[in-house]
C-alpha cells in the first residue's frame, strides 16, 4: 500500500476551473507527491556533491576553462518588471534614484525597446530565448483552441495521467501527469550550463514547468496556485450575502457564528483527481474574536494557532490537505483581518505551492525550492503573487494590497543576496514583480481625472510607485556596494517594458460586430465571455486577450470561412486600415497607433499560431476587460474604473523598458532581444544562429562606446501619446 501511495502521489491530478489573474484559464494543477520527490531531489543533490571533485577535474581534462574568452567572469541580471524610463528620468532629475543615477554616469542608461506584443509573457520569453514570438511561441497570456474556440493558457498545458487503477472510490494513476511549459526556444542559461558556465535563474516568467539545465532555476509567471488558477483569492465575511459572493479572481463565503461566539468555516483547495468525481478538498477552521475586538485567534485543522492582528498579515500558515491514502497536498497562505466590527471579515491571499513540500515541480532541481525555504523562510511561488484581483474586487484596500507587495518583494531580495553570496563566477538573474503590480494599481493616482478615482480616494497613495521606485534603488545600491569595483563583473538592471496610463477599454468584439465582421446569434446583440453567443458560420474576426485579434480562417478554427488567399490578405487590409483610423467618440482622438500582421511582420514557424492581427493601442487605451475574455458589449468604448489602472499592452513603441548597466555599449538603442546575445558573447560562447540580437557591450577595438544616461527630454517625448496625460514629480507631462 506504500508502495501505491508513494505512485499515486507522484501522479495525481485534479482540475480546477478558470480563475483570471490578468486575464484567462487556470493552468490546471497536478500534485507531484512531495515526499518521495524531495527524497529523490535531495538523494540527487548529495551525490552531485560527493562527485563533485570528479565532475570538476573531467571538466578540466574534457571542457577545459569554460572562462577562456570571456570578457567577464560574473553578470548579474536584475529585472525590474515594468519600470518605466520616463518615471525612472524624473525621479533621477529629483535626486530620488541616486544609485540608479550613480549606475547610469558609471556605464549607461538607454530605453530598451521591448516585444510585440509588449507584454510580459511576450518580453520575458524573447529575453530568455533572443529570439521573437514567432520562434518562441508565446504571444499573450492566452489563446484560443482552434477546434473549440475555447481560451488556453498559452504557456503551460498540465494533463491528467490517462492510465489509472481503480481500487474502490480511489482513482490511482499508473503514469506521471502531463505538465509541460509551451514556450518554445533555448534558454540562454541553459547554453551557458552546457559550456559549464553556472547560473542562477529566479523568479523570470514563462519558467514553468522548470527545464532541466546545468544550473538552478526557480519558477516564476504562471505557476499556478494549488488550485490549479493563476490566483484565487479567499474572502470569509459575516455579512449577509445569498450562499456564497463570485468575484472575479475569488469567491467569498458567509461566516456564521455559534452560541458561544466561535465562527467555524473551511478553507477550499484543489480537485482531489484520486477519489471518482474529484471532489474539492478543505480543511476547516475556526475563529475566535478576542474581547477587546482588536485580534482574533485562528486555527485550522493541522496547523499551529495563529494571532491575527487588524490590518496586518500573518505570518506564511501550512496548509495540509487530505488526498487519502496517506497523501497530504501542502500550501501556503496568508491572512489579512480585514475588519472585526460591526462584520468580521478575513482576507485569505490565494494558496500557493509550499515551497518546502512542492506539490508541483517549481524549481531545477527540485531541491532548490526547499533550500531556499529551509534557509531564508516560506516564501510566495504563485506567478502573479500580489493579489491584484482583490484589489480590484475592492475586498482588500490599497494599504493591504501595497503591504503584501512589500512582503513578496522582500522575498525576492533575500534570494538575490543569497544567490551573490554563493557566485562568484557565472550568471546571477533575479525578476522582480513589484514595479509592475505596484504601477498597474496605483497608476490612477498620477491622473487626478482618471475614471478608476471615481468613488475612491486619490490621495493617500500618491507617491506609492515613486516609493517603489525608490526601493530598488536602495537595493541596487547594497547590490553595487557588495560587488564593489570588480572590473570582471557586469551588472544589468533592465525591464522587460514600461507603463503608460489606461483610462478606456476598447471592445474590438463590438466594433466587429457593428462593422459585420463578427455576427451573433439571432437575436442576440451582446454576448458573455467566451464567445458565448457568436455565429461563427457567418463571423470573419473575433479577438481574445490583451492585444489579438484573430480571423475565422478556413482549414484552421473548426468552423472557419475565410479561405486563404486573396480573401484572408484583403480581409486583413481592410480592419487594418479601419482600426488605424478608429475614433474614441468621448474624447476626439484616435485610439490604435498601428496595426500589424503577425505573418508578415515574422518569419519563425509560430506565426502560424499567432492572432493574424497585433492591435498597438495609443496610450490611454487598451482592449476593454470583457473584450479579453472574448464578450461582446453594447458599446464599443468604455470607461476603465478598475483599480487596475496603469498598463502596457499597446503599442510597443509607446512603452520601452529600461536598461542600465555599470559597462558602456556600443547601441544606442538596445532591444530586450540583445540581451541574452549580449551576456553569451560576455562569457565568450557563441549564441545560437537563430537568435535576433547584437552584442551591445564594446569590445576590444570598437572604439564608438555609448556612455551615461540618455537625455532626458528624448526619453520624455518618446511614446507620447495625446490623451494620455499623468502627473509626475514636478509637471504634468504627455507620457507615454
Amino acid at each position: 500500500m506504500l508502495a501505491v501511495a508513494g505512485l499515486a502521489g507522484l501522479s495525481a491530478v485534479a482540475w480546477s476551473p478558470p480563475a483570471m489573474a490578468y486575464i484567462g484559464p487556470g493552468a490546471g494543477f497536478a500534485f507531484a507527491g512531495s515526499l518521495l520527490l524531495i527524497v529523490a531531489a535531495v538523494g540527487l543533490a548529495v551525490l552531485i556533491i560527493l562527485a563533485w571533485p570528479f565532475t570538476v577535474a573531467w571538466r578540466l581534462i574534457r571542457v577545459g576553462n569554460p572562462f577562456k574568452h570571456a570578457t567577464a567572469k560574473r553578470v548579474v541580471i536584475v529585472g525590474l518588471d515594468g519600470m518605466d524610463p520616463g518615471i525612472a528620468t524624473r525621479l533621477m532629475q529629483e535626486g530620488r534614484l541616486p544609485n540608479l543615477q550613480g549606475l547610469a554616469g558609471r556605464g549607461v542608461f538607454r530605453p530598451l525597446d521591448t516585444s510585440n506584443p509588449s507584454m510580459s509573457p511576450v518580453a520575458w520569453s524573447t529575453f530568455s530565448t533572443g529570439v521573437d514570438p514567432s520562434l518562441h511561441g508565446i504571444y499573450d497570456f492566452l489563446t484560443r483552441d482552434p477546434c473549440t474556440y475555447a481560451p488556453v493558457l498559452s504557456s503551460t498545458d498540465i494533463g491528467e495521467a490517462k492510465k489509472v487503477l481503480n481500487i474502490g472510490k480511489y482513482l490511482i494513476p499508473l503514469e506521471k501527469p502531463r505538465i509541460k511549459l509551451l514556450r518554445k526556444g533555448t534558454p540562454f542559461w541553459k547554453l551557458l550550463g552546457d559550456r559549464h558556465i553556472h547560473s542562477t535563474i529566479q523568479r523570470v516568467p514563462i519558467t514553468f514547468p522548470p527545464e532541466p539545465f546545468r544550473g538552478l532555476l526557480l519558477s516564476g509567471m504562471c505557476v499556478p496556485d494549488l488550485r490549479g488558477s493563476q490566483g484565487t483569492f479567499s474572502f470569509f465575511s459575516t455579512a449577509q450575502q445569498d450562499g456564497q459572493a463570485a468575484f472575479t479572481g475569488g469567491e467569498q463565503t458567509v461566516l456564521r457564528r455559534n452560541k458561544e461566539g466561535t465562527i467555524r468555516s473551511r478553507i477550499v483547495g484543489p480537485d482531489n483527481g484520486m477519489v471518482k468525481g474529484s471532489p474539492r478538498m478543505t480543511l476547516p477552521f475556526s475563529l475566535h474574536v478576542a474581547s477587546d475586538r482588536r485580534t482574533a485567534r485562528l486555527e485550522v485543522e493541522g496547523s499551529p494557532p495563529v494571532t491575527l492582528e487588524l490590518e496586518r498579515y500573518s505570518e506564511w500558515v501550512t496548509l495540509s490537505f487530505d488526498a487519502g491514502l496517506g497523501i497530504q497536498v501542502k500550501g501556503i497562505a496568508r491572512f489579512y483581518l480585514v475588519s472585526l466590527e460591526p462584520e468580521v471579515s478575513l482576507y485569505m491571499t490565494p494558496i500557493h505551492i509550499d515551497p518546502e513540500n512542492p506539490a508541483m515541480p517549481i524549481s531545477h532541481p527540485a531541491v532548490y525550492s526547499v533550500y531556499l525555504a529551509k534557509l531564508l523562510g516560506p516564501f510566495a511561488t504563485l506567478g502573479l503573487a500580489e493579489d491584484t484581483w482583490a484589489l480590484n474586487e475592492r475586498v482588500i484596500d490599497e494599504k493591504a494590497f501595497f503591504e503584501q507587495a512589500m512582503l513578496i518583494c522582500e522575498e525576492r531580495e533575500r534570494m538575490l543576496f543569497e544567490a551573490l553570496d554563493h557566485t562568484s563566477k557565472g550568471l546571477v538573474t533575479t525578476v522582480f514583480d513589484t514595479t509592475d503590480r505596484v504601477q498597474h494599481m496605483f497608476y490612477r493616482y498620477l491622473d487626478p481625472t482618471h475614471p478608476a478615482n471615481r468613488d475612491k480616494e486619490a490621495t493617500a497613495y500618491a507617491d506609492a510607485i515613486f516609493r517603489v521606485y525608490q526601493h530598488m534603488d536602495a537595493m541596487l545600491g547594497k547590490l553595487l556596494a557588495k560587488v564593489g569595483d570588480d572590473p570582471d563583473t557586469v551588472v544589468i538592471v533592465m525591464s522587460d517594458h514600461g507603463f503608460t496610463n489606461f483610462r478606456r477599454g476598447v471592445n474590438l468584439n463590438a466594433w466587429l460586430r457593428d462593422e459585420g465582421y463578427l455576427v451573433l446569434k439571432d437575436g442576440a446583440h451582446t454576448s458573455g465571455d467566451w464567445f458565448g453567443q457568436v455565429d461563427w458560420s457567418r463571423t470573419r474576426a473575433f479577438s481574445l486577450g490583451l492585444t489579438g485579434m484573430f480571423i475565422n480562417r478556413k482549414g484552421r478554427e473548426k468552423s472557419g470561412i475565410v479561405e486563404e488567399g486573396d480573401e484572408y490578405v484583403g480581409l486583413i487590409a481592410e480592419i487594418m486600415r479601419k482600426l488605424e483610423a478608429l475614433v474614441d467618440p468621448a474624447t476626439g482622438q484616435r485610439c490604435v497607433r498601428k496595426v500589424r500582421s503577425a505573418i508578415a511582420s515574422a518569419d519563425g514557424p509560430y506565426r502560424f499560431d499567432a492572432p493574424d492581427l497585433l492591435v498597438g493601442y495609443e496610450g490611454g487605451y487598451r482592449n476593454s476587460w470583457e473584450c479579453a475574455t472574448g464578450a461582446v458589449t453594447e458599446e464599443v468604448f468604455s470607461d476603465n474604473t478598475k483599480s487596475w489602472s496603469g498598463d502596457h499592452c499597446v503599442d510597443p513603441e509607446v512603452v520601452p523598458g529600461v536598461f542600465f548597466s555599470n559597462r558602456a555599449i556600443a547601441v544606442d538603442a538596445p532591444h530586450i532581444a540583445d540581451i541574452p546575445v549580449s551576456v553569451l558573447r560576455l562569457f565568450g560562447q557563441k549564441p545560437l544562429h537563430q537568435m535576433k540580437g547584437r552584442m551591445l557591450f564594446a569590445t576590444p577595438g570598437q572604439p564608438a562606446e555609448v556612455r551615461g544616461p540618455v537625455e532626458p527630454e528624448r526619453i520624455l517625448q518618446s511614446g507620447a501619446a495625446p490623451g494620455a496625460r499623468v502627473h509626475l514629480p514636478g509637471k504634468d507631462v504627455a507620457h507615454g
